[in-house]
């Protein structure tokens, strides 16, 4: 017994059959296909987060603006 049930023999009829279907040429590109996708899908996914993480730091890093005062001795909070 192979795979769930399936045995090996099964398997590698199936594989024959494919490859008679369509041709090992055929197959090649779609090999090739499904990685530049999978390839592409991996660096847009990196890309969101580095945008989220840069979004979230400036949101972080606010600006403050006014002047400081001098704090004198009877202004000091006991």
């Amino acid at each position: 017994m192979g795979f769930g049930g399936i045995s090996i023999w099964s398997l590698l009829l199936v594989l024959v059959i494919v490859v008679l279907l369509f041709g090992t040429k055929k197959l090649r590109n779609v090999g090739g296909d499904l990685g530049g996708a999978i390839k592409n899908f991996k660096k847009s996914v990196k890309e969101e987060e580095a945008d989220n993480a840069a979004k979230k730091s400036e949101e972080d890093a606010s600006i403050i603006e006014g002047t400081a005062s001098e704090v004198k001795d009877n202004d000091k909070v006991s």
